[in-house]
């Protein structure tokens, strides 16, 4: 069953949804928003279990499909274009091996149509390891996150996770803090996080994939997966960059993703 996404609405256009990756929310894809929303609808949403989305106990690919494909529906949108990284990638190619007919072109960042073996046990170790009954400020979090995941940045990036308890939520929660995730759920789902994408047929239309240099998420023993799922994908690699390509390079991301749109 399909839940209805927190989502966020910029600019004038054609429609170009924006998927997030995991841990993340639509706030993860803001520089791409400014910086296309001149020429396309903006439509960043939040995954569920993720951001301001609603909270259910399923979670693979088929159901976070549905959920665009309904929001799709909601807004009246009979097509658009999709821009997904990472776990939003799987998301985005997804949607269109399910529903090709709904999809004009997939922009998918730094992620295959492959089954991944598991890459954040760490990070999982981590946020369950916060105990939100006795920790008082951030920083409380992060030197509890630190034992586990070593680099600052990527740690700011889960934090964005944690939130005030509002006054309404007090008797739901023991401190003053609460996870935006569900975390148990992504914990207990996460295996059918790093399956491939699934479809029957092909996705014949445009699809260009985007690769960070520096990472590893897309190899060259992938092409195969790839051109089987989407025959007529590209590829187009950003020196200096890592699996936050769009963080890093947000210019050369975001040229690359108006020069495919406009093709």
């Amino acid at each position: 069953m399909s839940v209805e996404l927190n989502h966020r609405i910029t600019g004038e256009g054609p429609p170009l949804i924006l998927l997030h990756g995991l841990f993340g929310s639509l706030e993860n894809l803001g520089g791409i928003t400014r910086r296309l929303q001149d020429q396309w609808q903006i439509h960043a949403l939040d995954q569920r279990n993720h951001g301001a989305s609603p909270h259910t106990d399923a979670m693979d690919y088929p159901a976070m499909a549905d959920d665009v494909l309904a929001y799709m529906d909601a807004q009246g949108l009979e097509k658009a274009s999709i821009l997904g990284h990472s776990m939003g990638g799987k998301t985005a190619m997804q949607v269109a091996l399910q529903a090709p007919g709904r999809v004009e072109r997939i922009i998918v960042a730094d992620i295959a149509p492959v089954t991944y073996k598991p890459r954040h046990d760490a990070v999982l170790e981590g946020l369950t390891s916060v105990d939100l009954g006795s920790i008082r400020t951030r920083q409380d979090a992060d030197s509890v996150l630190a034992g586990y995941v070593e680099e600052l940045g990527v740690r700011q990036f889960l934090l964005k996770n944690l939130v005030r308890v509002g006054d309404d939520e007090r008797n739901q929660h023991p401190g003053p803090y609460r996870w935006r995730l569900n975390l148990p759920v992504i914990e207990q789902c996460y295996p059918r996080l790093a399956r491939a994408p699934e479809g029957e047929r092909p996705f014949e239309g445009p699809v260009l994939f985007i690769k960070g240099a520096d990472s590893a998420y897309i190899q060259e023993k992938h092409r195969d997966d790839i051109r089987q799922r989407f025959p007529a994908a590209d590829l187009r690699i950003i020196n200096g960059t890592g699996h936050w390509l769009h963080a890093e390079k947000p210019d050369s991301f975001a040229a690359l993703c108006r020069r495919f749109l406009t093709e």
